[in-house]
């Protein structure tokens, strides 16, 4: 195999987790040779939105926390077991996470807390009648018979006042004016999670932050495979052979700020991520607010290409509604453990269970989640990181009399103080914090109301050499803003590409499991 691929070149763009996870896929699955995988990444890092780094001094960022899961994330699970574990010989990166999964569970003891400070009983859903058969229909309907119907669309306003419609947004990031067909997908895709969606049992940690458990083991994988990482280097439109296919001839980037061309022969492979979920994010500061910032490189590269060849999607449909997909985070650093010892007391979460704790009557709907520490291979043992994020960074505070988006990471404390009702420890708490707000224009993007064909299929109707990977292009029946989407559209990808006569490892359809969906009627009725 490695003979027949001798000449043959592979061009990812992009180094997120798709990238590494279809490059691994080709050395492990297809025998392909390292030295002809060439990884494009615009910034000087690998790993796309799994991001994670920082120290004591200059403070921690993670601009997202991705949920994992274990019935739900097939492909990414198989391919784990392939990649070897960083801290522990003999050991997979899959296995190490479920050992530390099982010493660690996710159990949230204080899943919402109301404009009181209090932990508000979540066991029933809240729903009524009505919502119940809403729901019931929307399970049940075809998505090309909704269209581009937004959730807001599907349900009435009391819908959005349940106990589920809390703990299901924020868990997720839905937002009423998201695409219903997204929706669906997740109640079906997550159908095995919502009887328990107030514990969040389901969620599986990894022991640091993404980036530092996933994403440099898969890195150094392919090191040491020889793969070619291109860094600091973008990728600004692609040339076409003429005629009805679709056939990439060559690459225009840009490097060290000089133009460059890589020319794609017919038997080459190029496979883009297309569009991005933390592209044009932005940091501010303990006395600074990020800037919101307009399209970048990956979204302009998409909408150059989609223009030359029909089946290559709409970008437009996703990264045209800034107001509609931004929202923001923040990473908190502390130096000592004052906050994480008086958020135990409150929450009653057992030390490092990693539980999202959900405002449910903040302005800006606001959680926060409390990780296992150390967050950060590099993080000395005596310092503290959490992350949280609020949906609606436009409107204003509730103790801080600005919008979200104008606050400064330490007005963001001061908020969330105040949900807390911590005032009298706002000393203490505030004379060690650092925290570090991010704006992400696009993080929602893929949620965004779309028509059939506005993502386009991994690898297009009539393409011989290009393909799609990420969360903007199309998987039947799967779910977007998961790890899961992004490996399963590279494996797609790689195996299609090559002609390569392998299973890809199934959706289980827990939709079609009594017990699952007896325990969901009952749910639906607590």
């Amino acid at each position: 195999m490695v003979q027949e691929y001798e000449n043959k070149q592979v061009y990812f763009v992009g180094g997120g987790i798709a990238s590494l996870a279809g490059a691994a896929f080709l050395i492990r699955d297809c025998d392909f040779p390292g030295s002809g995988i060439h990884i494009i990444e615009e910034m000087n890092i690998l790993g796309g939105s799994n991001d994670g780094a920082g120290s004591e001094e200059q403070g921690y960022v993670i601009r997202g926390g991705r949920m994992l899961n274990d019935e739900t994330y097939e492909n990414l699970w198989d391919l784990l077991m392939s990649i070897p574990s960083l801290d522990h010989p003999g050991k997979s990166v899959r296995e190490e996470i479920i050992a530390f999964d099982n010493a660690n569970p996710t159990h949230s003891n204080a899943r919402l807390v109301n404009a009181s400070g209090e932990v508000v009983d979540v066991l029933s859903m809240g729903f009524d009648m009505a919502d119940r058969l809403a729901l019931g229909k929307l399970i049940i309907t075809p998505e090309e018979q909704m269209g581009k119907a937004r959730i807001s669309d599907w349900f009435g306003p009391h819908f959005f006042t349940t106990n589920f419609w809390y703990m299901w947004a924020t868990t997720f990031a839905f937002q009423p004016w998201h695409s219903a067909v997204e929706l669906k997908r997740y109640m079906i895709r997550f159908m095995h999670e919502f009887p328990r969606i107030q514990t969040l049992e389901g969620v599986t940690r990894t022991p640091y932050n993404q980036y530092d458990s996933i994403i440099l083991p898969m890195k150094k994988y392919l090191e040491d495979h020889g793969v070619d990482f291109t860094l600091k280097c973008t990728v600004t439109d692609l040339d076409f052979k003429e005629g009805d296919g679709i056939t990439v001839t060559g690459l225009h980037v840009i490097r060290g700020g000089a133009e460059e061309y890589i020319a794609v022969k017919e038997e080459d492979l190029v496979i883009i991520t297309n569009g991005s979920m933390t592209e044009s994010s932005s940091l501010g500061s303990m006395t600074s607010a990020p800037r919101l910032n307009e399209k970048g490189s990956s979204w302009k590269l998409w909408e150059r290409i989609a223009v030359k060849k029909p089946g290559l999607g709409t970008p437009s449909s996703f990264d045209d509604h800034i107001d509609g997909s931004k929202w923001e985070s923040f990473t908190v650093t502390f130096s000592d453990t004052v906050f994480f010892d008086l958020m135990e007391q409150f929450s009653r979460n057992r030390p490092g269970t990693g539980a999202l704790v959900t405002f449910k009557d903040s302005s800006w709907l606001m959680s926060i989640v409390l990780a296992y520490q150390p967050h950060f291979r590099n993080q000395p043992e005596h310092v503290r990181v959490f992350w949280g994020y609020g949906l609606y960074p436009d409107k204003e505070g509730d103790f801080v009399k600005k919008k979200m988006s104008d606050c400064t990471g330490g007005e963001i404390m001061t908020e969330l103080l105040g949900h807390l009702h911590l005032e009298e420890h706002k000393e203490a708490i505030m004379s060690t914090a650092n925290c570090i707000p991010c704006m992400m224009p696009f993080i929602t993007a893929q949620f965004m109301p779309r028509a059939i064909g506005d993502r386009p299929k991994v690898v297009p109707d009539g393409s011989t050499n290009l393909a799609f990977i990420g969360q903007f292009c199309e998987i039947p029946d799967d779910v977007v803003f998961t790890e899961e989407y992004s490996v399963r559209t590279a494996r797609i990808a790689v195996y299609t590409l090559l002609g390569v006569n392998k299973p890809i490892t199934p959706i289980n359809h827990y939709q079609y499991d009594v017990r699952t969906l007896i325990a969901s009627l009952v749910t639906s009725f607590r």
